[in-house]
């Protein structure tokens, strides 16, 4: 990895298996009902059970046609533990927050759990599920190719200069 690296973050389907005893304890205290209807129609029940999303056919591709540095799966501990997973000391994944939309049973779990978006970044994917680490001049291609293997895919930010030495860390924008 290194810094001027572009990520692009590839779509979730939901929460895939992460933060279920956060959304538990929100169904409880909000009292919901499952059957509730979201956006788009769905109930909150099908946006909670929804499948994890498998990336590992397209990744596997990516790998085998661009120059891919580093992959990071959001699984527990979200955008904020699992990204510097993959960073070298000295630097921080920059991320603008603005450039995808979360989705409604990340809007959802938010507003009736009264969770902060640094704890939801923490917790949740919130709506990316996989982040993929690319030379700034393989990100349009890298990005084209997801699309057309069905990927939703999103140039979401960059891998910068931090501290030397300093532990890796994300730093949000677009807020």
């Amino acid at each position: 990895v290194h810094h001027g690296d572009t990520l692009i973050g590839l779509a979730a389907s939901g929460p895939h298996s992460n933060g279920y005893s956060l959304i538990r304890k929100i169904l409880e205290v909000s009292n919901t009902d499952p059957t509730t209807t979201l956006l788009e129609g769905k109930p909150l029940a099908d946006w909670l059970m929804a499948p994890t999303r498998i990336y590992v056919k397209s990744i596997l591709r990516l790998i085998r046609a661009v120059e891919v540095r580093a992959v990071a799966h959001i699984t527990g501990g979200g955008l904020t533990e699992n990204v510097p997973r993959v960073l070298p000391n000295g630097s921080k994944a920059v991320i603008d927050v603005s450039s995808w939309q979360q989705g409604p049973v990340f809007d959802w779990l938010m507003q009736h759990g009264n969770v902060a978006q640094q704890e939801m970044y923490r917790t949740f994917n919130c709506g990316i599920g996989m982040i993929v680490c690319v030379p700034e001049n393989d990100a349009q291609n890298a990005l084209s190719m997801l699309e057309d293997m069905g990927e939703t895919a999103f140039i979401i930010g960059s891998i910068e200069k931090s501290t030397a030495n300093a532990e890796p860390f994300v730093e949000f924008t677009g807020l």
